[in-house]
């Protein structure tokens, strides 16, 4: 069976306007991170774009880290366990919370697109609700950053010359 996965897109922001095909693309990211990972059956994930000063207090409130940051995963499941929905019978995968006016300065910062960005975190963060942990070793970190750029290359959507590597 394919993966098959609604996403909620909310836009909670008013910085930064939203460009046309932004939400297909947030769409194409979630569904290409599923067909990468193996993922089986439907799922269901809640993207919110933010002000910078929303994503900063979640991040002091849950993480407490006192400082705005780009984007915040929220998974509801643990090892491939998730929750279904008995309405949909779909799993819940959990939220994806992108600060969209940080989205924008780190497109003008790294010189690429602000949908390249978008997608970035987007694939990041779907990363992140399947399990995948970049903090814990510098290996996992490295095998992280290759499957985002496998996505975003699918996505038509490679790496620049002027990417960079940034600690989280």
């Amino acid at each position: 069976m394919a993966s098959i996965i609604k996403v909620s897109i909310t836009d909670s922001q008013q910085t930064v306007k939203i460009p046309t095909g932004i939400r297909m693309l947030v769409r194409r990211a979630c569904t290409a991170v599923l067909i990468q990972e193996g993922f089986v059956g439907t799922a269901e994930v809640d993207v919110t774009f933010v002000e910078n000063e929303a994503i900063r207090a979640l991040n002091a409130e849950h993480r407490q880290v006192d400082a705005v940051t780009d984007v915040l995963s929220f998974p509801l499941g643990d090892k491939g366990i998730y929750d279904i929905n008995p309405a949909t019978g779909a799993k819940m995968l959990g939220d994806i919370v992108i600060a969209m006016p940080r989205a924008l300065e780190q497109s003008l910062l790294y010189g690429h697109s602000l949908k390249r960005e978008v997608a970035f975190l987007t694939v990041h963060s779907m990363l992140h609700l399947l399990g995948h942990d970049h903090v814990a070793s510098g290996l996992e970190s490295v095998r992280m950053r290759e499957r985002e750029e496998q996505v975003l290359l699918q996505l038509g959507l490679p790496r620049g010359g002027n990417y960079v590597l940034e600690d989280e």
